[in-house]
C-alpha cells in the first residue's frame, strides 16, 4: 500500500473510532448489569415505581456545547427496537441526572432541559416492561456530547425525530447497558 494511501487510511480510523475512544465515560450507582424494580414501568402488567436511573457522566471532548441521553431496548418485539427515554438540551456545565429526574412532574432537570415522548406515547421516562416469557430484553442508556447548545426540540416530537437530530449533533457518547426480563 502506497504511504499516502496508509495515512489516508490511518486518517479516517483515527476520526471514525478515536473521536469516539478518548474516553467519555458514564456510571450509575442504579445500572450494574440489571435493572431494578423501582425503575421497572408501572402499567401494562408491569409493577414497577417507573423511577429514572441516577446518571453521571464525565471526560467530553472540548467543544462539547449540550447534552442528550436516552434509554433505548433494541430487543423490543417491534421490528425498531423501544425508546425509553429522552432528554435533550442539557447544558454542557451539567454532568449528571438524579434518581427521578425522568418523572414528567418532576423538577429535577437542568433549566432549559427537554424530556420528549417516549413510545409508550409519554413525555418523559418510561421503563422497561418487556413481555412475559421474552428472554431478558437490552436496555441501552446512553449520554450524547453534541456540539449545539440547543436542538431545536419539542415534548411532543416522535422519538425517532429526536434521536435522528442527536445522532446529526454527537461529537462523543458513552453508554451502560442493563438487561431486565420478566
Amino acid at each position: 500500500m502506497p504511504k499516502k494511501g496508509f495515512l489516508a487510511l490511518f486518517y479516517v480510523f483515527f476520526m471514525t473510532f478515536g473521536l469516539f475512544a478518548e474516553g467519555m465515560k458514564m456510571e450509575s450507582p442504579d445500572i450494574s448489569g440489571k435493572l431494578y424494580l423501582s425503575q421497572v414501568y408501572d402499567r401494562y402488567g408491569c409493577h414497577g415505581k417507573n423511577i429514572s436511573p441516577e446518571l453521571h457522566w464525565y471526560g467530553e471532548p472540548k467543544g462539547t456545547r449540550s447534552f442528550a441521553v436516552t434509554m433505548f431496548d433494541p430487543d423490543a418485539p417491534t421490528g425498531y427496537g423501544w425508546w425509553h427515554w429522552i432528554v435533550c438540551n442539557i447544558p454542557a456545565d451539567i454532568h449528571g441526572l438524579p434518581r427521578g429526574a425522568g418523572l414528567n412532574r418532576a423538577k429535577a432537570l437542568p433549566k432549559g432541559a427537554v424530556q420528549c415522548k417516549n413510545d409508550y406515547g409519554e413525555t418523559g421516562y418510561g421503563g422497561p416492561c418487556p413481555p412475559k416469557g421474552d428472554r431478558p430484553h437490552r436496555y441501552i442508556v446512553t449520554v450524547y456530547a453534541l456540539d449545539v447548545a440547543h436542538l431545536p426540540v419539542r415534548p411532543d416530537m416522535s422519538p425517532s425525530s429526536v434521536y435522528s437530530m442527536i445522532e446529526k449533533h454527537t461529537i462523543a457518547k458513552a453508554s451502560l447497558t442493563a438487561r431486565y426480563g420478566r
